[in-house]
């Protein structure tokens, strides 16, 4: 009776391998944007930049060195020497106009664009930053845009939170769709199951190819999921070359989301096998027409 049973599941073991597949799908891509998110949020809080504008008198020598010391700064990331020329070239790419043709001389300043590293770039941190930039006698004015980052910080925040409480709510949502999924595919044999109980089999017996079916449907959804988002991240990154997607991935990450998928889709598919069938192993016979 045992093989009858399991050919009659494989019959509705495609449609429940598509449905957890699907949950498991939007279930990985959220997980990996919250993995690359830290990432993500550190790329563009270190697009914010503090400018140093040098004396004048300051020769190319000593900028050179005062850019060498800032570079092994704990608190610097990385930083670009900006020449009176190079700076008046730039000016007169955005307004057309020869300015020095006018004044007779170049006004502008050298300076150091100085681009801070992620955790460095807050207020409080950057109040003592500043005083340090300007203890150096190279350094004139420094420049930085405040209310940017701290609007910036904020909205990462925000963000961030949104995202923690969408992802709760997903999880949720997944766990729910992928019981109910298993329990309408055990509701369908309930009939199946209570003649097994009548004729004598054991409550193990009738678990057996039930839960065996749940973590074989859970296993092939967590694979054709996986597939799935490799096959996205790589049509995302052909398609967005030039964002240079492929930073934001490594391979302890692909790990971790697959991973978690396969824990998922096989536990979950198994655990709701379970007490499904729990469920209708305890129903007698003329309930079965109202469960």
């Amino acid at each position: 009776m045992a093989q009858p049973l399991r050919n009659r599941l494989r019959s509705s073991s495609i449609t429940t391998v598509v449905s957890i597949s699907l949950v498991l799908f939007i279930l990985g891509l959220l997980a990996l944007l919250i993995l690359d998110w830290q990432k993500i949020t550190r790329t563009v809080k270190e697009q914010a930049n503090v400018l140093l504008f040098l004396n004048n008198n300051v020769k190319d020598a000593d900028a050179a060195k005062l850019q060498k010391t800032l570079d092994v700064s704990p608190y610097v990331r990385n930083t670009a020497f900006i020449s009176k020329d190079s700076a008046a070239k730039q000016l007169r790419s955005v307004n057309k106009e020869d300015f020095e043709s006018l004044l007779g001389y170049n006004p502008l300043p050298a300076s150091v664009n100085v681009h801070l590293k992620a955790e460095y770039l807050n207020n409080d941190s950057l109040k003592w930053i500043e005083k340090k930039f300007s203890s150096y006698p190279e350094v004139k004015e420094v420049i930085y845009q405040s209310s940017f980052i701290d609007g910036m910080n904020r909205n990462i925040k925000k963000i961030t939170l949104i995202m923690a409480g969408f992802g709760m709510l997903l999880l949720l949502v997944a766990l729910a769709l992928i019981n109910n999924t298993i329990r309408l595919t055990i509701y369908s044999k309930r009939f199946i199951i209570k003649t097994m109980q009548l004729v004598g089999a054991t409550q193990g017996f009738i678990r057996k190819p039930f839960l065996w079916v749940g973590v074989r449907n859970g296993l092939y959804a967590a694979l054709i999921a996986i597939c799935m988002i490799l096959a996205t991240i790589h049509a995302a990154e052909s398609e967005m070359e030039g964002f240079e997607l492929t930073k934001l991935h490594n391979m302890s990450a692909y790990l971790i989301i697959a991973g978690m998928m396969l824990f998922l889709g096989i536990f979950i598919s198994a655990l709701s096998t379970f007490f499904a069938l729990r469920r209708y192993l305890r129903l007698h016979t003329d309930d079965l027409y109202y469960h």
